[in-house]
């Protein structure tokens, strides 16, 4: 179905986010930090990028804010995953770029219906 990149810290996080995605028949490649994200986005240019707020090397809102500038990634849409969930957290991601902020806990069935939701809406 779509490709989509995935930036977590939490291990047992980002492998259950990958194995709903997965499951749901997306392709899903999985990254550590915001960083290791930003490079993977250059290479393997996703339909969607799912990212966590707080990681180390670089945070979710850094690595959006470079997505966006980046002139062949800036059209890709982001979405943060957090358990962060005050107003401010939700406008600073909103404001680095992202087309959602989704909180952390979070359904699997929840996640892959945004998902899919996110994807109809970009035409993918």
């Amino acid at each position: 179905m779509a490709r989509i990149l995935i930036a977590e810290d939490e291990p047992d996080i980002r492998e259950l986010v990958a194995f709903v995605l997965r499951f749901a028949g997306h392709e899903v490649t999985a990254t550590p930090n915001g960083e290791e994200a930003l490079n993977q986005a250059g290479i393997i240019i996703p339909d969607l990028i799912l990212m966590d707020v707080r990681m180390p090397k670089m945070t979710g809102y850094d690595a959006c804010r470079a997505m966006k500038a980046d002139p062949k990634l800036k059209d890709i849409p982001v979405v943060f995953l957090s358990a962060k969930g005050q107003d401010s957290e939700i406008e600073t991601g909103l404001e680095a770029g992202a087309e959602e902020y989704l909180l952390k806990p979070f359904a699997p069935d929840q996640l892959t219906e945004r998902v899919k939701a996110i994807l109809a809406k970009y035409g993918k």
